[in-house]
């Protein structure tokens, strides 16, 4: 990495005031050495967005990039990789590009109140973890056997377990909120979303079509809106073929493109096992080709 950074910080977006008038004042300890009454009724700031942005020195005339995670997880997920590799963030402003990273609403810094939905959160396990994101099949889970000729950095498996997070199903809305409180913000941005945050993303971008620049989406959980305008391209990892609600994702993500681009649109899937290299987990930010993969998808920002 070559670049020095003229600016960088946080800020939250988006949110809301909610009162609560339920509840009775009580006594905590909240240290080994103090206490005092809480009082559970009041307005508490909720649903907010936190956001940390950085300003490289020679930063390009380009839209900022925002960098959206997927679910249960955080914006760690573009910081560094789980064996200690730059992650996306420090590649994109070695490329001289600003750079926003969201955690989306009840994730990572942005947190949560107790009791605000109605929905108890979910919490992926390791095992889901190891087969969902197409590490490796079923049983090698326990040996750490995973699909032969994997990118993912397998020797660092419990580093990336230790990042994943509870979510909660009900609050996609209000993540797709503070997306769209954050571009308004900023003015104009290109987006960069992984699985999740792609449903996310394509919804701020229906939201805002004249302020979305690009879109680089990886392995996103939804299709892209058939009235995009701006330029954009879907990353594909490898073992698609493993399971059938992968091979139909990856159908639907290449028949999206084919008709976007038959209406002009710059649009471009790409199959990183064929254009890449093999072997590409459903999390091509941390793979250990993951400079390369941010490369091949870079035309779109």
């Amino acid at each position: 990495m070559s670049y020095t950074l003229r600016d960088f910080g946080s800020y939250t977006v988006g949110g809301r005031m909610h009162r609560v008038m339920e509840g009775e004042p009580q006594e905590v300890q909240f240290t080994r050495t103090a206490s005092y009454t809480y009082d559970p009724r009041g307005h508490f700031a909720v649903e907010q967005t936190y956001v940390q942005y950085f300003i490289p020195d020679r930063a390009r005339d380009l839209p900022p990039v925002v960098l959206v995670h997927g679910g249960g997880m955080h914006g760690s997920t573009w910081e560094t990789t789980p064996d200690g590799r730059p992650g996306w963030i420090n590649l994109l402003l070695d490329r001289g590009r600003e750079v926003h990273v969201v955690d989306m609403v009840e994730r990572g810094r942005s947190g949560f109140a107790p009791g605000l939905w109605d929905d108890a959160p979910i919490l992926r396990s390791a095992e889901e973890a190891w087969t969902l994101f197409r590490i490796g099949p079923s049983d090698g889970f326990v040996r750490r056997r995973a699909f032969e000729g994997t990118q993912f950095p397998v020797s660092a498996l419990d580093g990336f377990l230790q990042r994943i997070v509870p979510r909660w199903l009900s609050t996609t809305q209000l993540q797709t909120n503070g997306v769209i409180a954050l571009i308004d913000r900023l003015g104009a941005a290109s987006l960069v979303c992984h699985s999740q945050g792609g449903e996310v993303g394509f919804d701020a971008f229906r939201a805002r079509p004249d302020k979305v620049f690009g879109i680089l989406a990886v392995e996103p959980s939804a299709f892209p809106p058939s009235d995009v305008t701006c330029p954009i391209t879907l990353l594909a990892g490898d073992y698609l073929d493993t399971a059938q609600h992968w091979f139909d994702r990856a159908e639907g993500w290449r028949d999206s493109v084919a008709k976007l681009r038959a209406r002009g649109v710059s649009a471009c899937f790409i199959d990183t096992a064929k254009t890449v290299a093999r072997g590409g987990s459903h999390f091509l930010m941390m793979d250990r080709n993951s400079d390369d993969v941010l490369d091949a998808g870079m035309a779109a920002l």
